[in-house]
């Protein structure tokens, strides 16, 4: 499995006030269907839900555009710049439960320093 950032995107309509969106690409290449469960970040002042929800299936040999919605809960506690955020991604087939981080690289990094930027300064993009 491989999860891949693809860029940021409006938050949908009716999203709580300090929420954004960011859309990854997730990649199951082989094997049993795998179960996402649990998809979370490590910032504690941030929550997150995800379109699809979890818990979703994927089989072997497909891909799936997960939208990954954030909300700040505490700006003062919001990192003011993410250097190398990353995706913890719970996982559960015939045989396991596992939990996978994945880096998304510098590109995700400055989308999301840069959403917390303007959900924490009443600026919009």
């Amino acid at each position: 499995m491989d999860v891949t950032y693809l860029g940021a995107r409006p938050a949908p309509a009716g999203a709580p006030p300090r929420s954004f969106s960011l859309t990854v690409l997730l990649s199951v290449a082989w094997g049993p269907p795998v179960t996402v469960t649990r998809v979370t970040q490590p910032y504690a002042a941030l929550s997150l839900v995800t379109e699809p929800p979890a818990p979703f299936r994927s089989p072997a040999d497909s891909v799936r555009k997960i939208t990954i919605t954030m909300h700040v809960t505490e700006c003062e506690k919001a990192p003011r710049n993410a250097e190398l955020p990353f995706l913890d991604v719970t996982l559960r087939n015939t045989r396991a439960i596992q939990t996978l981080s994945f880096i998304l690289g510098p590109r995700y990094a400055q989308d999301l320093s840069q959403a917390l930027e303007v959900a924490c300064s009443n600026r919009s993009r």
